[in-house]
């Protein structure tokens, strides 16, 4: 089949290899480079830079809107066009053009966690299994039919990127399954997802990093988890603010105000929240690099005096 791949960040990458192998990928869209890093240099994406190994054509228009782009995209004679984590929503017009439409591989168990952020709001919720989902897109925001779906447990170790990479995996092998069908001739079924459940995973905010002590210790955990390669959740501890990788609930009771430091050593600091209490465990310092805690520690001569 010839397929149209649509994709911007690393989640994309396995599900463009996986449409890549066994069919022909004529074009790939992706967003227009972008500044990164601290020289804010233009910085290809990375679906972009994997299409450029594999010899793919790559387009990069601002908008999925025009004349001009929709007479290039209907030039290819798409029999599909896959879409995974692009960042543009896909008007009418470009629905209608490949021979089976347009299907997205979407990082959740429709309808739960439609929008931007469905795996790290999973996480955030305590959400005990999620999933990626085969979807028959239609003009609304992860409204379609979905065709496959596979879920896995979210573990009390996962973190937000521990779970992307298993989703992206996880994503590309749902859609070669499908793709595999549709080779075959054997239709797919379409079950359109119910009204009830349907949740919004709103893009993640740097603002939303900042705990606060007057909450469980649960949701708190599950925060940081969530949050975890990025944005990075960040709290102020005995006078200091940290960013926090790592953490996990302790099974404290305590008459404490929320944010008081009950205990400090090489397990961990632990610290009084609105209910329970939360173990920290991995740190970073303001300009420093990340460090377990009995290291931080080291350097915090007050709280190893204070025997908390």
């Amino acid at each position: 089949m010839k397929l149209v791949f649509a994709g911007t960040p690393d989640f994309a990458v396995p599900s463009l290899l996986a449409a890549d192998a066994r069919h022909e990928v004529v074009a790939v869209y992706t967003q227009p480079d972008r500044p990164a890093g601290r020289g804010r240099a233009l910085t290809a994406s990375p679906v972009k830079q994997m299409a450029l190994e594999r010899g793919l054509t790559v387009h990069q228009p601002e908008r999925l809107k025009g004349a001009e782009v929709l007479d290039t995209l209907r030039a290819l004679e798409p029999d599909l066009m896959i879409v995974v984590a692009y960042g543009l929503l896909l008007p009418q017009a470009v629905l209608d053009i490949p021979r089976f439409g347009c299907w997205n591989v979407h990082a959740s168990l429709l309808p739960r966690w439609r929008g931007a952020a469905p795996i790290q709001r999973a996480i955030q919720a305590g959400d005990a299994e999620t999933g990626v989902c085969l979807m028959q897109m239609e003009k609304g925001l992860d409204t379609g039919p979905v065709l496959l779906r596979q879920s896995t447990p979210i573990t009390p170790e996962d973190t937000g990127g521990s779970l992307h990479d298993r989703l992206a995996e996880l994503g590309a092998q749902v859609l070669g399954d499908g793709l595999g069908l549709l080779r075959a001739g054997m239709r797919l079924g379409q079950a359109v997802q119910p009204e009830t459940g349907v949740t919004y995973a709103h893009k993640l905010d740097k603002a939303e990093a900042r705990l606060d002590w007057s909450r469980p210790a649960r949701e708190l955990a599950d925060t940081v988890r969530a949050f975890n390669p990025w944005p990075v959740a960040e709290a102020d501890v005995a006078g200091e603010r940290l960013r926090i990788h790592g953490a996990s609930l302790a099974p404290l009771v305590h008459g404490q105000s929320p944010g008081s430091v009950l205990a400090a050593g090489r397990e961990g600091i632990v610290i009084a929240c609105g209910e329970g209490a939360l173990r920290l465990q991995r740190v970073q310092r303001a300009g420093g690099r990340v460090i377990d805690v009995a290291d931080y520690l080291n350097a915090r001569s007050d709280l190893r005096r204070a025997g908390v």
